[in-house]
């Protein structure tokens, strides 16, 4: 599997492949499949990132301490 920075530069160079006035149809509907693709992938791979980051900031600091599970739970009070 590609790494995320690649997947994402291709998803960009995509993008402005399609938006080019001279592509014909068939290249640019099979270049937003492409993207389609990656842009779903690379939402999985933010949304993994996205829960590793919430443990680690949850982890507890001593082992008697408690992770807090809702980490802007106070604002609204």
């Amino acid at each position: 599997m590609k790494k995320f920075e690649e997947r994402l530069d291709r998803l960009e160079e995509i993008s402005s492949r399609i938006q080019e006035s001279n592509i014909p149809l068939e290249d640019s509907l099979a270049l937003f499949e492409e993207g389609i693709k990656l842009a779903r992938g690379l939402q999985k791979d933010l949304e993994k990132i996205q829960g590793k980051i919430e443990i680690l900031v949850n982890q507890p600091s001593a082992p008697e301490d408690k992770p807090e599970l809702d980490l802007f739970g106070d604002l609204g009070e």
